[in-house]
């Protein structure tokens, strides 16, 4: 099931995307951000993804890339990567590691907790199975989650990201599916924190494209010389 959701999530075949974070305290826009981001599956189903950052102008050209569970930043201005943590907020509610493209039956044991109904980030009643997800690795984003996938076709409905010590840290809706390379996807992310629920982050996924993408690209020493396109 959790495979099949992340299918639903992730184009299988190498693509780039547009990344749109935007960030509400009490319903008012109070910062927003911009990516590019270029992902491509491993051999094992794991994602490598490069992230450039396109907006606001103080960020531009900065890169965050992904490979395996290490996480790197890199500034032009410094002309230095460093290695951060996928747990560090990037803007708002939503962290490092919720922009880089994961499959989480590849980093989480599932287990099928129930089948039960719930609202969807539309408001509508859907019946879903709720899957619990417990982290294989220390080194992940969530050290567990509880996911809700549609009964009838497996897309993720809701997810609760907890800490180790089960202290709920957020609470994300994926909502607006639509056909994007292939398969109806979310394209729209709610993000909600766990402790204030008026502060809320919305990432937006758009203008997918299917494209080869050089290994060159998935290796740290580059960073330095990518240029974007």
């Amino acid at each position: 099931m959790l495979a099949a959701s992340d299918a639903v999530r992730n184009p299988a075949k190498p693509f780039v995307t547009t990344v749109s974070l935007n960030e509400y305290k009490g319903g008012k826009a109070s910062d927003s951000s911009t990516l590019q981001a270029y992902s491509r599956a491993e051999p094992g189903g794991q994602f490598r993804t490069l992230l450039r950052f396109a907006a606001p102008a103080r960020d531009a050209n900065k890169l965050m890339l992904k490979t395996g569970n290490d996480l790197w930043f890199y500034d032009p201005a410094s002309k230095a990567s460093v290695r951060i943590s996928p747990q560090q907020r990037l803007l708002g509610q939503a962290a490092n590691g919720d922009v880089v493209t994961v499959n989480f039956a590849q980093t989480y044991q599932a287990s099928l907790a129930q089948e039960e109904e719930l609202q969807d980030g539309e408001r509508q009643n859907r019946r879903a199975y709720k899957l619990q997800l417990e982290a294989k690795a220390p080194d992940v984003t969530y050290h567990a989650i509880e996911m809700w996938l549609d009964r009838e076709n497996y897309r993720p409905i809701k997810a609760r990201f907890l800490s180790e010590s089960g202290r709920l840290l957020k609470t994300a809706f994926y909502r607006r599916f639509k056909e994007e390379l292939g398969a109806v996807r979310p394209t729209e992310v709610v993000i909600i924190d766990g402790l204030d629920p008026a502060l809320v982050t919305v990432m937006r996924y758009g203008e997918f494209q299917a494209r080869d993408i050089p290994d060159s690209w998935f290796q740290r020493d580059y960073m330095a010389r990518f240029q974007a396109e």
